[in-house]
């Protein structure tokens, strides 16, 4: 049912959903894996879709962190919630973030990991989203993002690589997971 619903989302949507098909559970544990969360004191989710990455944070996450969700979709927004009553979810746009923390007492995060559909944003919001990004993440704090693989060769993709490497200390990549629709891989950029 939730692969039905996200193929609908994007019908609908195109743009803000990015994919026709939801996360893999193994992209869930490779993009959580490597964002080091038992360590974390405050994680960011964006973009949780039908809450494949949710479900990994929480599970991998200190009991003590703050962790938070920011989603646009309203249908994603309660499929997260179904499938993670836990989880606190807010329904809106992820430059939004400072306004969430603040609300928890807080300025910055220690990991945003992200299920942005970035290859489908124009510049000057993947540039706005990026922004709020460095304004969010502590020193040292992780960002993690994942593209597929065919985005390596277009356009969109090779941009938002060489936005990540023009604002991130420290950009890598994570294997390649085959084991998801289309294959992907991770960016861990390290502010």
């Amino acid at each position: 049912m939730r692969s039905l619903n996200f193929i609908k989302q994007f019908i609908i949507h195109p743009a803000q959903t990015g994919a026709i098909w939801p996360s893999s559970a193994e992209l869930a544990h490779v993009i959580t894996d490597a964002a080091c969360l038992p360590e974390a004191s405050v994680v960011v989710e964006w973009g949780s879709g039908t809450g494949v990455f949710t479900e990994q944070i929480l599970q991998k996450k200190s009991s003590k962190a703050l962790f938070f969700a920011v989603e646009l979709n309203p249908d994603f927004v309660s499929a997260t919630q179904v499938r993670c009553p836990a989880a606190q979810i807010y329904h809106d746009s992820a430059t939004e973030t400072p306004r969430f923390l603040a609300q928890h007492n807080c300025h910055q995060c220690d990991a945003v990991i992200c299920g942005l559909p970035w290859a489908a944003f124009d510049e000057p919001l993947q540039d706005a989203l990026l922004d709020t990004l460095l304004d969010i993440l502590r020193p040292d704090g992780r960002f993690l993002t994942f593209a597929y693989l065919q985005g390596l060769v277009l356009p969109a993709g090779r941009r938002f690589r060489k936005k990540l490497q023009s604002r991130f200390s420290h950009v890598t990549t994570t294997r390649t997971v085959w084991r998801n629709t289309p294959p992907a891989f991770v960016y861990v950029a390290t502010k």
